[in-house]
């Protein structure tokens, strides 16, 4: 089954944000502290993503140009309306906990090259160990987030089943049309602007920025047409 791996981290992501519900009855001051926590780890770890590019001009062209896209689209505003239209279905909690843990959430567990690397594992040799792995680890980091941002973090695992999946099932096209040389670039360097928006919503978390970081993910698209570019299709 290819998109066992896929499945797999979606319900992972699932179980983790139910155990983390049980956990989110602390005192704000409490959740306060620990969330601000949360937020520098999740910085740390952008940082680190970030460091891994080879080339900054990709990064910074594919963040700038991302960006402003992202702001003449706003996608921020539609993740939004997105999350309020959840709230007002189930109305089981605030909206801005309902939108803060599904954006947040989404983006941690969407970016990073062990989602990409997964899923063509998955596609192309039917070995799921790569997302089920994934899958774990996310599982803990939805219990974290959940407890401090809410249940809105459960919804972040359709956007991991939709993007993981479509990687999966074309992964014999991709693995076709691209060298692979410019996968691994591409990677490389998806991952590294990930890792910025990843550190700025470490940022956002931790209470020191109000970056809309929803605006920022176009940047993820400019990376690939850049790295397009330097490498022609076979």
């Amino acid at each position: 089954m290819i998109l066992f791996g896929t499945v797999m981290n979606a319900i992972l992501i699932m179980i983790g944000s139910i155990i983390g519900r049980f956990l989110g009855n602390m005192p704000e001051k409490m959740k306060s502290t620990v969330l601000s926590i949360i937020g520098l780890a999740v910085a740390m770890l952008g940082i680190q993503m970030g460091m891994e590019t080879g080339n900054f001009i990709i990064l910074i062209i594919s963040l700038v140009v991302g960006a402003v896209i992202g702001e003449w689209i706003d996608l921020d505003t539609l993740f939004n309306r997105f999350g309020k239209w959840v709230e007002s279905k189930i109305a089981a909690e605030g909206s801005n906990n309902i939108v803060e843990g599904f954006i947040t959430a989404s983006l941690i567990f969407v970016i990073g090259s062990m989602g990409v690397i997964g899923a063509m594992d998955s596609g192309l040799r039917n070995d799921h160990d790569v997302l089920i792995m994934k899958g774990i680890i996310d599982g803990f980091t939805a219990i974290i987030l959940t407890s401090t941002l809410g249940m809105g973090v459960m919804l972040s695992a359709f956007p991991v089943l939709i993007y993981e999946g479509i990687i999966a099932l074309f992964s014999g096209l991709i693995s076709k049309y691209i060298p692979e040389e410019a996968l691994n670039l591409f990677i490389q360097e998806m991952t590294a602007t990930g890792g910025v928006m990843i550190f700025a919503i470490g940022l956002n978390i931790a209470g020191l920025t109000k970056i809309r970081v929803a605006n920022l993910l176009p940047g993820i698209a400019v990376v690939a047409v850049m790295v397009g570019l330097m490498f022609p299709l076979q």
